[in-house]
């Protein structure tokens, strides 16, 4: 059920599995993504692609583009989608300290 707040949806429902950057997540069915993977615990979502600072969603409508994560292959803005079974999200312009780590 839709609510006014798109973190008022993360308390219940049935939850489905995602993808991010290859690690299984477990996120509400029809959540707003940037919202549910907030209270996943990430909290950097993409980096700048010229000085590599990290991003996490600011606005949450659209406006800002801080919240941009590659879902299946197509960059998108996390606060606009929906969670959806299945999802493979990677964050973009990742550093490349944290692609040996990882």
């Amino acid at each position: 059920m839709k609510t006014a707040s798109p973190f008022l949806e993360l308390e219940s429902g049935p939850r489905v599995r995602v993808w991010l950057d290859e690690a299984p997540l477990d996120l509400p069915e029809g959540a707003n993504l940037a919202a549910a993977l907030l209270a996943a615990g990430v909290r950097e979502f993409r980096n700048t692609p010229v000085s590599g600072a990290p991003r996490a969603p600011f606005c949450m409508m659209g406006a800002c583009f801080d919240c941009l994560v590659d879902i299946d292959g197509v960059t998108r803005q996390a606060c606009m989608l929906e969670v959806v079974e299945g999802m493979r999200i990677a964050r973009p312009n990742q550093p490349e300290a944290a692609d040996e780590a990882q």
